[in-house]
């Protein structure tokens, strides 16, 4: 009579495995779940809790940030909109990363040359895709295209760290990258990640700690990254809708 209970108990764990779709944390459309190892899996939601939680992530309305003291972004998360402005110059894009419309002033100008507007728009998207990386990764552990590999586990002092691989396939503006990232045991937060410009490179270009989480409304964000540094970082619930649609949104 106990049987019919355990095959369904069975039959839902291997529906989760091979989708990586579990309640509180389900995978973007299009994550590689059959590629994947369960093991990475349950880790990248471990990761996803440690941060805030999948509910905490998605109720995050805007997000802000300097990238390397060079631009500061801010993004709409529900809408797809962003706004880039560059501190040494009057240049602001903003894009609908969904739709690649959007808006462009070039030295305090606003420019209305289709092609401009292609090329700069165009700029702006990838511009919020490696940024935003390097600010959000951890949540993004199961988005598409994503392959997740566990590699193991290492000591390094006191601390036992999981390393895990990303692959990408037919995403993004570099598919062809690869990242190690290594996750706390004790915290399950990312502590470092490893960058390799193809997947067969066999020594990374660059590695940085992510170091120095620190909540931002209901979530957790960190902006050390060694020698480089995500500054200004900020969450909003609320923003004038016109800081999406003109240059200066606060001048009256």
């Amino acid at each position: 009579m106990i049987m019919r209970p355990i095959l369904s108990f069975l039959l839902l764990l291997a529906f989760f495995t091979l989708t990586g779709q579990t309640s509180d944390n389900p995978a973007a459309e299009g994550f590689r779940a059959s590629a994947s190892d369960p093991q990475a899996i349950q880790l990248a939601d471990e990761v996803m809790q440690a941060m805030g939680g999948r509910t905490a992530w998605d109720n995050t309305h805007f997000i802000r940030w300097t990238f390397f003291g060079r631009r500061t972004l801010l993004w709409d998360k529900w809408t797809g909109k962003v706004r880039i402005d560059f501190p040494d110059k009057e240049d602001v894009f903003i894009v609908d990363i969904n739709t690649g419309e959007g808006k462009i002033w070039l030295n305090g100008e606003e420019q209305t040359q289709p092609d401009t507007l292609a090329k700069y728009t165009a700029q702006a998207r990838s511009i919020w895709i490696n940024d935003a990386y390097w600010l959000v990764m951890p949540y993004k552990l199961k988005d598409t295209g994503v392959t997740l590999r566990y590699l193991g586990q290492q000591q390094q002092g006191d601390t036992i760290r999981h390393q895990l691989q990303l692959t990408f396939e037919n995403v993004g503006d570099t598919p062809e990258n690869k990242y190690w990232v290594f996750v706390d045991d004790q915290t399950k937060l990312v502590d470092e990640w490893q960058f390799f410009p193809q997947f067969d490179d066999a020594t990374p270009r660059f590695s940085t700690p992510w170091a120095d989480y620190k909540p931002y409304g209901a979530i957790l964000l960190s902006g050390n990254r060694g020698r480089g540094q995500l500054t200004d970082i900020a969450v909003y619930d609320e923003l004038p809708a016109s800081v999406f649609l003109v240059k200066d949104p606060y001048e009256r």
